[in-house]
């Protein structure tokens, strides 16, 4: 072929010499090899490159700590590596964790059998049951509690908040879940919300500013975040009502939304004028607790990442476009919204006769035009 561009037959030539001179003598070439082809899939599903080259840089990290090719590291290389020379902060080694495990998924489901054949190793993952991090992400689907569990859950812990032993905390903790529900911000993006950061005015009900996720690595991004009518209600309720009580400064500028409770004595003994905010591990356990008590169905642990998930197919369900929910969120990117939907059920019959009924009326609708 003329050009610089590998014809069919070059490319097929090539890749039947690689595999001549991959064999059980050469696992760390066979292991670079999947590693592209890891990188290819995901670059076709469409993470950015950036992204992309983040989710190799743990396995690497690890084979080159040990001298192994992965399919030879069991789950102690693992504990071994992250509770020492690899020790991080939690969140760090949870990334870490998910990153190895997901290379895996792929190498079990491409590798496996070819692995077997050269070099005589089952391909298992590392991150096994008992190491593997807790909210760990996967290429699964998140299924949400449904529309009616979630108001019998709500519905049930409001009832309880009255007798709670702490009833600011549990108020602010309910109100937080409902708002994260409605409005579908991250835990990280409503922890750090203040009092100043919402516009009672903005909109129709209200909108309240957040430090929104970065795309790209730029970092966050401030945004903003919808109340609706139940929200702008209940958060009013919370702000006229319910902060007072936590004792420190509401009014100062830097007055978290979500104050902590450890107000009453630490704000005295140290002079400030403003709490600290309430933390995303917080507000998570605070969470799970709820939904061990109050959620009944096939659904009971409840994270907030799964507020999110709940809010974006609730909506979708009740007729918001994919476009306005993509806004909602927060998105850059309407791929990414699309997963968060995908879990909703959809009635490709149903669709059929509102289409057909469409066609029908938009018929009848020229014919009286037309005399």
């Amino acid at each position: 072929m003329s050009g610089g561009e590998p014809g069919l037959a070059d490319v097929v030539a090539l890749q039947n010499r690689r595999a001549a001179e991959i064999d059980a003598d050469d696992p760390q070439g066979f292991f670079v090899d999947t590693l592209a082809e890891y990188q290819w899939a995901r670059d076709a599903a469409g993470l950015m490159p950036g992204t992309i080259d983040q989710l190799i840089k743990p396995v690497i990290e690890v084979c080159e700590y040990f001298q192994l090719v992965p399919w030879q590291l069991q789950p102690r290389h693992v504990d071994h590596y992250f509770s020492g020379p690899g020790k991080r902060a939690r969140s760090t080694i949870r990334t870490k964790m998910n990153q190895i495990d997901g290379y895996f998924a792929f190498l079990e489901q491409r590798y496996a059998g070819e692995i077997g054949r050269r070099f005589g190793v089952l391909v298992e993952s590392p991150v096994d049951l008992f190491n593997r991090p807790r909210h760990r992400g996967d290429f699964g689907l998140r299924l949400p509690p449904s529309r009616a569990a979630m108001k019998e859950f709500f519905r049930r812990w409001r009832t309880d908040l009255p007798s709670a032993r702490k009833e600011a905390v549990a108020c602010r903790n309910y109100v937080m879940a409902k708002n994260a529900y409605l409005s579908g911000v991250r835990a990280a993006e409503l922890c750090t919300t203040k009092i100043t950061d919402v516009h009672w005015e903005a909109g129709q009900w209200g909108r309240f500013l957040v430090d929104g996720k970065g795309a790209r690595g730029s970092g966050p991004r401030q945004r903003e975040a919808y109340l609706f009518e139940e929200g702008r209600e209940l958060l009013w309720w919370f702000v006229e009502e319910v902060r007072g009580m936590f004792r420190d400064d509401p009014e100062h500028p830097a007055a978290p939304l979500w104050p902590s409770e450890r107000v009453p004595h630490q704000v005295a003994l140290l002079n400030m004028p403003v709490a600290p905010a309430v933390v995303p591990s917080t507000f998570r356990r605070a969470l799970k607790a709820a939904g061990a008590n109050y959620l009944s169905g096939p659904v009971t642990n409840l994270f907030p990442h799964l507020l999110r998930h709940a809010c974006a197919a609730h909506n979708y369900e009740s007729g918001m476009s994919l476009w306005e929910v993509q806004k909602l969120l927060g998105h850059i990117w309407a791929t990414t919204t699309v997963r968060y939907v995908a879990s909703v059920h959809a009635d490709p019959e149903h669709a059929m006769r509102q289409s057909s009924e469409r066609a029908a009326q938009r018929l009848l609708l020229d014919q009286g035009n037309l005399r």
